[in-house]
């Protein structure tokens, strides 16, 4: 049978099993153990579905995950999205927009210690929205700032999709988390400038400045972000100089963020508990979609099917800023209908083939697919961050969708910035990691 008729086959599997409401790891085991069907030679689906399940999860790379997803799960538990608004809040009187600008640093500062863009958004929704309604702040950019900067849990390391990206990309996942700190902060610099600019040309729709603060009081509103500073800044030092892989900074931000805790007084019995089998259910989840997605892509390699996609993309001879385009259009797609991790294992099987065939560098590509994620964060129906911000504000979908809009073509902007200046993501792995 031909290779066409063999993916077409296993395409149509997969929808009608993801349509009937099956697992996403499940169907993607079930597809793998069919395209095995079609192999030759009388290799036995059995033996690789365990050889490849097994290799794949028995990773000491894979073991930065869970410890990740701890370390945020603390966090979560602790009073850190309320003291990043009254720490930051001070700070940014003199921008236009002024208290608008704390949803995009709190959210990059606990992105940066969370790496979920659920989680990212939630919490610092839950104090910013009713503090920024109550000082009469609009309402429509206060939720789009928030769906939007939510995505930075997702870019700014350490971040939970990275892990997924480098594993089933297969390379290195300190190289993906520096990559992921330009373009987390261009990615700021657009939300904060498009923010200024709205105050600016809507001064009527913006509250009056707050009372001035003295130096001294502005220092003592931010000294409780202090700890979780010299958290970030150690996570990330670590890495850029490589006095420890990802899975040991891992380990060493966790232990930071017991102490946090312990410090601010919400390291409880029931916070622990909660912490570590709110860590069990997500990495079980990632866990068994991986295992799933690993024994669908040895599937597809038997079959030749990846080969012969990557052959054909390269007989289009398509430029690498058509191919790009091709893929943002296919990732905003998917985007409506998947998250972001079940599009990364749905994915790369078949998509890194014709990237490499492309020339593209697979860590800057692992930025881009991350940024189209984060579009999909924000795009309807199953945008996560709308979820969110639907059921903590109350307004309706259509109402949150909309209001996220000029944040998800601020998305867009990035990823055609990164694409023409690809060294914006490159820089620090190049600088860590120098050939």
């Amino acid at each position: 049978m031909e290779l066409v008729t063999i993916s077409g086959l296993l395409l149509v599997l997969l929808i009608v099993l993801l349509a009937g409401g099956v697992w996403i790891a499940i169907a993607l085991m079930a597809c793998g153990w069919v395209g095995m069907q079609f192999v030759g030679g009388g290799i036995p689906a059995g033996s690789v579905l365990a050889t490849t399940i097994w290799g794949n999860s028995a990773s000491w790379t894979l073991a930065a995950l869970p410890l990740f997803i701890w370390m945020g799960e603390i966090l979560f538990r602790t009073r850190l999205s309320e003291e990043m608004f009254k720490g930051l809040a001070p700070w940014l009187n003199w921008l236009p927009g002024r208290l608008m600008h704390v949803n995009v640093l709190a959210c990059g500062i606990f992105g940066s210690v969370s790496g979920s863009s659920a989680a990212t958004c939630a919490t610092v929704a839950k104090i910013a929205l009713p503090e920024l309604k109550k000082r009469g702040y609009d309402e429509t950019v206060s939720l789009g700032s928030l769906a939007g900067a939510g995505t930075l849990g997702i870019l700014i390391p350490p971040s939970i999709t990275m892990v997924v990206y480098a594993v089933a990309a297969n390379v290195s996942i300190i190289q993906i988390f520096l990559a992921g700190f330009l373009p987390g902060l261009l990615v700021m610099a657009l939300y904060s400038g498009y923010i200024a600019l709205w105050s600016v040309l809507h001064p009527e729709r913006s509250p009056p400045p707050e009372p001035r603060m003295t130096f001294a009081e502005k220092m003592r509103a931010s000294a409780n972000l202090i700890p979780v500073s010299l958290l970030i800044a150690l996570v990330f030092l670590t890495l850029m100089f490589g006095w420890a892989t990802a899975t040991e900074c891992a380990a060493w931000g966790v232990l930071g963020s017991l102490a946090i805790a312990w410090w601010s007084g919400s390291l409880t019995w029931e916070n622990f508990r909660a912490s570590v089998m709110g860590t069990t259910r997500i990495t079980c989840m990632i866990m068994l979609i991986l295992a799933g997605a690993s024994f669908m892509s040895t599937s597809l390699a038997y079959t030749g099917i990846p080969l012969a996609l990557a052959g054909w993309v390269e007989s289009l001879h398509l430029s690498p800023y058509a191919l790009i385009a091709v893929l943002t259009i296919m990732y905003i797609l998917l985007g409506t209908a998947l998250d972001g991790i079940s599009m990364i294992v749905l994915t790369t099987a078949v998509v890194i083939p014709m990237v490499k065939a492309a020339g593209f560098d697979l860590v800057w590509f692992g930025i881009f697919l991350v940024l189209v994620i984060e579009m999909a964060e924000v795009s309807p129906p199953v945008g996560f961050n709308l979820f969110v911000l639907q059921t903590m504000s109350g307004k309706d979908s259509n109402t949150v969708a909309l209001a996220a809009l000029p944040f998800f073509g601020l998305l867009v902007v990035a990823v055609a910035i990164i694409t023409i200046f690809p060294d914006i993501a490159l820089y620090l792995p190049k600088l860590a990691f120098p050939d």
